[in-house]
């Protein structure tokens, strides 16, 4: 069984070959929102973390201190972030890309992903040392600080969430995020993680300073560590997924195979979907068929609207016996 191949009575020219060539920038030279909000948001970031982390020296408070570390960290993750979307702009429709810059969306993702793993372990081991031997709190400034410091991030919170609500689409039981932009989502939870520690550090401080309970502003800091790990470990699972080129979601998947099944004698005999950038996939196709059509025929009868931005099709005849594979 071979492939179909289109029939060429002419002798093939450059200009000829124009006609089929085709971009695949897949609208990454494009200026993706995400970026002007995560430009805006590292600003904020970068101002609050140099009062915090003075402030959390100078009244010792280890919750403070490690909210402003978090967020030094976090406006280098984000920094990352911001030369994700530009260099993908910038590469777009660099010939080196074969599908163009889409994956290094998931690569800033992955990136961001791995540095909240990084410092969420050190900020669990700072608490855990200033658990076993605490320091004197200066607690009315501290907790000034500390709100302050929530307010910003809950700011930050609202202008990357806003958008990323609209760009992702969630599986909260497996923590997949098979549609949306990975490198907003990167960002979006360095934000989050900053809005938490933040809401635990004025939480520590005030029970601290009304209960007694310094111990509070330590264990706090391992609380907060230990639930941005668990943010970070499905932002890797989800990028990871993208970057090994992990087949494509099952839904689209099952649209496509329905769609070229449904005509007389045909099967989709392999099917290769995997994500090149957000919400964009390539495809290729394997098809066997009693009376096969030409690949761009097939094509056609792909839906519209599943993101599927490069096709490749591969058409083989075959006989069938009432309906069934001979």
């Amino acid at each position: 069984m071979t492939a179909i191949a289109p029939k060429v009575c002419k002798k093939m020219s450059d200009k000829n070959l124009q006609f089929w060539e085709h971009s695949h920038a897949f609208g990454q030279e494009k200026k993706r929102p995400g970026e002007s909000r995560t430009l805006l948001v590292i600003t904020l970031t970068a101002a609050m973390m140099v009062v915090e982390i003075i402030a959390g020296i100078l009244f010792g408070s280890m919750a403070l201190l490690a909210d402003g570390l978090h967020m030094a960290s976090h406006a280098a993750a984000l920094a990352i972030n911001v030369l994700a979307y530009v260099y993908a702009r910038r590469h777009a429709n660099d010939p080196r890309y074969s599908f163009g810059t889409g994956k290094i969306n998931a690569l800033g993702g992955f990136a961001g992903a791995v540095l909240l793993v990084i410092f969420a372990v050190m900020m669990a081991g700072e608490s855990v040392k200033r658990l076993i031997s605490p320091i004197e709190i200066v607690f009315n400034q501290a907790i000034l600080v500390a709100v302050v410091g929530l307010l910003v991030n809950g700011v930050s919170v609202f202008l990357l969430g806003h958008g990323d609500s609209h760009e992702s689409h969630s599986d909260e039981e497996t923590g997949d995020h098979h549609h949306h932009d990975h490198n907003l989502r990167s960002a979006y939870l360095h934000v989050l993680a900053d809005a938490l520690t933040s809401l635990l550090a004025v939480f520590a401080l005030l029970t601290a300073k009304y209960f007694g309970w310094i111990w509070m502003d330590a264990l706090m800091g391992i609380v907060g560590a230990i639930l941005v790990s668990r943010w970070s470990l499905g932002l890797l699972r989800a990028t990871n997924s993208v970057l090994l080129d992990k087949q494509g979601p099952d839904e689209i998947r099952a649209k496509i195979k329905e769609s070229i099944e449904k005509e007389k004698d045909t099967r989709v005999a392999e099917l290769h979907l995997w994500a090149v950038g957000p919400n964009i996939y390539s495809t290729i196709i394997s098809i066997v068929a009693g009376d096969p059509k030409q690949p761009d025929d097939y094509k056609r009868m792909i839906p519209s609207g599943l993101g599927v931005v490069h096709v490749t099709m591969e058409v083989h005849q075959t006989g069938f016996s009432n309906g069934k594979m001979a």
